[in-house]
């Protein structure tokens, strides 16, 4: 679970997000939404403690983010809205590095990385260097990465950017199995088609502050979810 409590996060005089407040139950996907420079980003990276923030908290699973930043850190996986991953190492030896930084044993991390590598038939290309692939790639490495440790919580931004349609589905898929096992997912997306059909609750925020969170239906009612986003931006 996730509870973020009156967040405000500043960039000198700017107030980048101002108060924010709503949680994410475990066993559902969250859509995060929003248009660029929103904020959405920016409360991301402090949920995942990449960002300090100024004001209010964040509990993952009961624990604050400021206060026990390692122990928060290690029920969640983060996919970044762009790869950062060692260039200059081979794809296989990125993601045991990841894995090691998680204790993940020996036998889960060869089970869930063939698990993961077969499904985004990836397999291939995991001795290769990572400058070698493409974004779409990069990323289903930083996916796979996020997934060999078996997170309670997976956290990503914009995670469909750049995926084929194939590894589009077969994330989605991964998605609903997470949530099946009781687990929490909170993404960003501009795909708003896709957060509709696929997530159970919606925020939305402009300008750095939350405008609606709640359930989909609760939401959008009987409109879609990108005309009640256009109407809210407007």
């Amino acid at each position: 679970m996730i509870e973020i409590k009156n967040v405000t996060k500043k960039y000198g005089s700017k107030v980048a997000v101002k108060d924010v407040s709503f949680d994410v139950e475990d066993g559902e996907i969250f859509a995060f939404i929003g248009h660029n420079g929103a904020g959405k980003t920016t409360l991301i990276k402090s949920i995942v403690g990449i960002h300090d923030f100024d004001e209010g908290d964040i509990l993952i699973n009961g624990k604050s983010i400021k206060e026990d930043p390692i122990a928060c850190k290690k029920d969640m996986a983060y996919v970044p809205d762009n790869p950062e991953l060692y260039e200059n190492m081979k794809a296989i030896d990125f993601i045991n590095f990841i894995c090691d930084m998680y204790d993940v044993s020996i036998e889960e991390r060869q089970k869930n990385i063939s698990k993961y590598a077969k499904l985004f038939e990836i397999e291939n290309n995991l001795n290769d260097t990572i400058n070698s692939f493409s974004h779409g790639m990069k990323q289903k490495i930083a996916i796979i990465s996020a997934l060999a440790h078996d997170p309670k919580i997976l956290i990503m931004d914009e995670p469909f950017v750049g995926l084929d349609p194939k590894a589009v589905y077969d994330i989605k898929e991964v998605m609903k199995e997470m949530i099946k096992e009781g687990k929490t997912i909170f993404f960003s997306t501009h795909i708003l088609d896709v957060a509709e059909k696929l997530c159970s609750r919606v925020a939305i925020i402009k300008n750095g502050e939350l405008i609606k969170v709640g359930s989909m239906k609760q939401i959008k009612g009987d409109k879609s979810l990108e005309k009640v986003f256009l109407e809210l931006e407007g």
